[in-house]
This record gives C-alpha cells, sequence and structure tokens, in this order.
C-alpha cells in the first residue's frame, strides 16, 4: 500500500509505502522532496533502518520523480514558470523543472492521442557497486483510462536501465477510488 501527495505552490512530494519485506517482515518507506531536499528512508518494523538516502543525489533524483508525477497524474502542476518545454520529434516532447536552483530534464513519449506513454531522464541514481551513479531511469504506461472523469494510467512501471539490462522494479494498476485532487494539506 502506499500513499502520495504532490503540491505545487512550494514544490513538495511526500510519498509513504508499507510492503512485506521478503514477504513476511513489515517494512515502512518515506521518499520525499520537501524545500528542495530529497530522501529515501526504509525501515524495518518501522524501526531498524535498512535505507536512509539524502544528498545532492537524492535532490535532484527526489526533483525528478516530482516531475514525473505531475506528468503522469497532475500535469497542472508544471503549469509554471519553472517548466520550460521544448518539441522533441512527432512522439515526443522535452520538459526542463528548475527548483531551487536545480533543473531536472526528461523526455516524454506520447501516444497517438497525445496521452503519455513513457517517461525517461538520465537525473535520478542508482545504486550500483555501492556507488549512487546516473543512470537512465523510465516510467512506462501500458495506456489510459477515463475514472471519475480524469484520465489516467491503466498499468504502470519504474525501470531502472542498467548495464546488464532494464531492471523494473516496480509494477502496478491505480485503484480508481484511491486518486483525489485538489486536497489540502491535513485533509
Amino acid at each position: 500500500e502506499c500513499w502520495q501527495y504532490n503540491f505545487a505552490p512550494a514544490v513538495a512530494r511526500l510519498f509513504y509505502m508499507r510492503l512485506r519485506f521478503a514477504g513476511v517482515v513489515p517494512m515502512y518507506a518515506w521518499d520525499t522532496y520537501i524545500e528542495g531536499h530529497g530522501r529515501m528512508l526504509g525501515k524495518i518494523l518501522g524501526l531498524v533502518t535498512v535505507a536512509n538516502g539524502q544528498g545532492d543525489e537524492f535532490d535532484i533524483g527526489e526533483l525528478t520523480t516530482y516531475v514525473n508525477d505531475a506528468v503522469m497524474l497532475a500535469p497542472s502542476l508544471l503549469l509554471v514558470p519553472a517548466t520550460t518545454w521544448s518539441a522533441g520529434d512527432d512522439e515526443s516532447f522535452d520538459i526542463a523543472f528548475n527548483d531551487r536552483g536545480r533543473t531536472v530534464r526528461a523526455r516524454v513519449f506520447i501516444d497517438p492521442h497525445g496521452a503519455p506513454r513513457d517517461f525517461s531522464t538520465e537525473d535520478r541514481f542508482a545504486a550500483l557497486s555501492g556507488d549512487l551513479r546516473r543512470t537512465r531511469w523510465s516510467t512506462p504506461v501500458e495506456g489510459w483510462r477515463r475514472a471519475n472523469g480524469r484520465s489516467r494510467p491503466t498499468h504502470g512501471m519504474a525501470v531502472w536501465h542498467l548495464p546488464d539490462g532494464p531492471f523494473p522494479y516496480i509494477e502496478g494498476r491505480f485503484n480508481d477510488d484511491s486518486v483525489a485532487y485538489n486536497v489540502t494539506p491535513g485533509a
């Protein structure tokens, strides 16, 4: 299960996930971008820290994830002066987004109807051989449907494009009743 909140006036992303580590032990993960700082934190049983990443690489990566979420779920978050749009080809466009002196970039591939079908960037860092390395990251979606008056992806993935091949590490579908828009903080 996961819960996510994205906010535009002061760019912020809060993501919380509850899962079972090794299919058994409860693990909780927080993935945040607040006031220009990104952080990934994971705790088994909510007590034992198994991941705690922060610093420039996470600031850039979490800002990139904010832009990805906006492209796929709430494009109006990008209708601000901090966003630069550029033509790609007949099936793509480029986007750049600046927050607090950092600019992240991505290419968005679109389907024949103009809906995003993939988001690809080099502005995320994968943990490879103990080091954080800038690595291509993409979030392809299978298709789109209307739910509660809005379009949303039917099925999506998050994929690291590693030297030995693609590594899809997240796959999921949206529960139509679980997405809300224009929610005030604290609600």
